[in-house]
């Protein structure tokens, strides 16, 4: 069974066996038990091995917590409190709350957009973009694992009635040879493909960046059929590669950004595109109860994080390459290339990938996995560089319990 993330919920219960304890209490083989609670089993009890660990890094497993999970649980800067205390409101349902006009203007000047809509989350832009592009029985081309295909609990099919078409992307970007291929098969009583969902950065591909001539190429080659933008985590895209979020999202109809990853803010994401489109969008929004009242207070928040979290995203890329570079170390069977590493997500695959996840747990390191056999770990503003060292100390002295 496959937990996405976000959904699984790991406690943990440890019992210290200590082995070939020295006289000294310098050195000891020590095995973990812990107890994972997870929502597809109830209950699973695995067994973490430190092969010759000196005791006080041991002793420190009981209390250091180093949370690699997502980029989500990022903690508000003071700066934001501070605007969230101070910001003027309005009633965003009547267009009437300035703090949330502001910061959709910016947002849309900064992707080159006409206009922009402030909704509570990713999934609800993803899933307007969807009702705003396509009618009801149409296709959508996505990579099959795109948020948008493997991350919304089946929004698509529920919210829009559309089906989507899943192909390759484990690269992260996708062919435009399948692209294409699904296109021509209208001619042969196949349903009409009405739009195109691309996602960059890529997450499950360990966060890769589309190359802009290749978004314009397929966007070129889709002709008229509109382009969606995920950009959840766009603007470490634009960190790495250099290309402004304009530039990015040029091509696409449509582009939405989240606001509550390595950008720190408590709430929302943006979607931008014309202003025709938009204002169907506030409709869209509506309908799926994401209509807010008094938003500002969390819109000053987002107008914070686009004013002073994205240079800082390098950083996260940073301290991302670091830990690509022990895991790679650590997990040589993975076959795992650190230099795929560009922003701030450590993807890779291993037959015990959630055993993986289960066992660093209980040494004070968190991560997730996003498919059976892939693991997935992010760096984010609550990640330090004493951190990241603390990882590299635990991977050196790790060794998978056999399965």
């Amino acid at each position: 069974m496959q937990y996405p993330v976000g959904l699984m919920d790991l406690g943990t219960d440890v019992d210290l066996h200590d082995h070939l304890v020295d006289a000294y209490f310098n050195d000891l083989d020590a095995e973990q038990t812990v107890h994972v609670f997870t929502l597809g089993e109830p209950f699973e009890e695995v067994v973490a091995h430190r092969t010759s660990v000196e005791a006080p890094s041991i002793l420190r497993v009981m209390t250091r917590r180093v949370d690699l999970r997502s980029d989500t649980v990022t903690q508000l800067t003071p700066a934001m409190r501070e605007a969230m205390a101070n910001a003027v409101v309005g009633d965003d349902g009547y267009g009437e709350d300035p703090t949330v006009n502001a910061l959709e203007e910016r947002y849309a000047s900064m992707v080159g957009k006409d206009a922009a809509v402030f909704v509570p989350s990713g999934v609800m832009a993803n899933q307007i973009a969807l009702r705003v592009l396509t009618q009801p029985g149409d296709l959508v081309v996505a990579g099959r694992g795109q948020h948008v295909v493997s991350f919304e609990m089946g929004a698509a099919a529920r919210n829009s009635s559309v089906q989507i078409v899943g192909i390759d992307d484990h690269l992260g970007t996708l062919a435009l040879s399948d692209v294409l291929e699904i296109i021509d098969s209208e001619q042969d009583h196949q349903p009409h493909v009405a739009m195109v969902a691309i996602e960059n950065t890529h997450m499950p591909s360990g966060g890769t960046v589309w190359d802009l001539g290749d978004i314009e190429a397929l966007c070129r080659a889709v002709g008229s059929r509109p382009v969606h933008l995920d950009g959840a985590r766009l603007f470490n895209a634009v960190v790495a590669s250099g290309t402004s979020a304009a530039q990015f999202a040029a091509p696409a109809a449509t582009v939405m950004t989240c606001l509550t990853k390595g950008l720190c803010a408590p709430v929302g994401s943006l979607l931008a595109g014309s202003a025709d489109l938009m204002a169907r969008a506030r409709i869209e929004r509506k309908r799926l109860g994401g209509a807010m009242r008094q938003a500002g207070v969390v819109a000053a928040a987002g107008l914070v994080a686009l004013d002073t979290m994205v240079e800082r995203l390098a950083e996260d890329h940073t301290r991302a390459l670091a830990l690509a570079e022990y895991f790679a170390t650590a997990f040589p069977e993975s076959k795992y290339d650190p230099a795929t590493c560009r922003t701030n997500i450590v993807a890779f695959d291993h037959p015990q990938a959630r055993q993986i996840v289960a066992e660093l747990v209980a040494l004070g390191v968190e991560g997730g996995t996003i498919a059976p056999q892939r693991v997935r770990f992010v760096t984010h503003a609550g990640v330090s560089d004493d951190d990241v060292n603390y990882v590299g100390d635990v991977l050196r002295n790790f060794t998978p319990s056999a399965s």
